[in-house]
């Protein structure tokens, strides 16, 4: 039996940044071995084991055949006589399939130290084809690795190129697609990963509604860049960089899908389309079965960032409209994130990066102000005037007197802003 250090751990090392999880490759063994010395068994279609001590994965090496379509279709042999290096030409990138043995030693038979040096994403071996979950991989290493001046191989994208137009993608299930989605938006170029799967097609799969606005025009003295789709980029852009929160980034990608609604003879104006893309947006999460925290905050920016561009403009009872269909009372951190992906839609334009953004501030200025008229405010207020106690209101009339309280206020920020 021979145990070694494979994939994630050993690409990091090299590239000398930290190491996130270690995964391990057994050689020469069977499970009951593992299963001798105290490892569990936790893979169902392949012997996977968690250590006894340190519960990392020990997989048994093995090989594995394409059997029908999608990332399901394989069947894979794991005996002792499966040698290291058929282990790893079964892996996506040559960076992935490196291994060290237990005095160090790196066995590279597929020349992932080389593709190190050169800052090349490059597939081990044609079986790449046969898991398309390895376009959203690849697209996702770019994005992770785009700091370091990494680039997906020439011959690496046309496979990927073709792995699309065979219409592999079309069978992968919805979990898959999210679950690489939402890793790669927590990367700190997670407008890459975009890129990646428009230039090899797969855009145009696993989100059709954004692959559609590329070629939209917009109004070029309010987007000088013209293009919705670039538009769109730069804005996830500016979303990481003012957010660590993936809510906050999906959110910002999918805000303008309305613009590919709009009708051509009215480009490059796009009239209403912060209700017209509600529709999509629901369709993209009922699709990829995103989660509610997710799928809340990007309803709420693609209905309201117009509103929040405009928030300085409002009356105070347009304003308090606008808090009360935002939740923000209830709901004050989802309010901020909606703020931050407002703020990204504004500086996601060419010239834009660094200007300031009032609104923001404003409209967390209005929230605050109504957050202080609440019944016990009103009660206080009423022993203040009267010099006795008052009985708290109750029902309409509490609801009624806190909705003077606060448009009273709102107008008091209203009048400061402008004096």
């Amino acid at each position: 039996m021979k145990i070694y250090l494979v994939g994630g751990a050993v690409r990091d090392q090299l590239l000398g940044l930290p190491v996130r999880e270690r995964d391990w490759v057994v050689v020469g063994a069977t499970p009951e071995e593992l299963l001798a010395q105290g490892f569990r068994q936790v893979g169902k279609d392949f012997p996977v084991f968690l250590h006894p001590r340190t519960h990392e994965e020990y997989a048994l090496a093995r090989r594995e055949r394409k059997t029908g379509a999608g990332y399901t279709g394989f069947s894979f042999q794991s005996d002792p006589g499966i040698s290291l290096e058929d282990d790893l030409r079964r892996r996506d990138l040559s960076i992935n399939a490196m291994a060290e043995d237990g005095q160090g030693n790196l066995i590279d038979p597929y020349g992932g130290r080389a593709d190190l040096e050169a800052r090349v994403l490059r597939h081990v071996s044609p079986a790449f084809a046969e898991d398309p979950v390895r376009i959203l991989r690849c697209a996702r290493f770019a994005a992770r690795y785009s700091r370091l001046g990494f680039q997906v191989a020439p011959q690496t994208m046309e496979l990927m190129r073709t792995i699309v137009a065979d219409g592999e993608l079309e069978h992968l299930v919805a979990e898959r697609i999210w679950q690489e989605s939402r890793r790669a938006l927590a990367e700190d170029h997670a407008q890459v990963f975009i890129r990646v799967l428009r230039q090899c097609g797969a855009l145009a799969v696993v989100l059709p509604e954004l692959d559609a606005l590329f070629g939209v025009p917009q109004r070029s003295d309010y987007h000088p860049e013209v293009d919705t789709g670039l538009h769109v980029l730069m804005v996830l852009e500016q979303a990481v960089r003012l957010s660590g929160r993936q809510p906050v980034r999906f959110a910002a990608l999918l805000h303008d899908l309305g613009k590919g609604l709009t009708p051509h003879q009215e480009w490059p104006r796009h009239k209403g389309h912060e209700h017209k893309g509600l529709a999509l947006v629901k369709g993209v999460c009922e699709r990829l079965k995103v989660p509610k925290e997710y799928r809340e905050l990007a309803l709420l920016v693609c209905e309201f960032h117009g509103v929040c561009h405009r928030v300085l403009e409002l009356r105070p009872e347009t304003l308090l409209r606008k808090l009360e269909a935002l939740d923000g009372l209830r709901r004050p951190q989802r309010f901020a994130e909606f703020l931050l992906a407002c703020e990204a839609d504004f500086r996601g334009r060419p010239g834009f990066e660094e200007r300031p953004y009032p609104q923001a501030g404003y409209f967390a200025g209005a929230l605050e102000c109504i957050a202080g008229i609440s019944p016990e405010s009103l009660k206080e207020m009423g022993q203040q005037e009267q010099g006795r106690d008052v009985a708290p209101r109750a029902g309409k009339e509490l609801g009624e007197a806190l909705r003077r309280g606060r448009l009273q206020a709102l107008k008091h920020h209203w009048q400061a802003h402008r004096a």
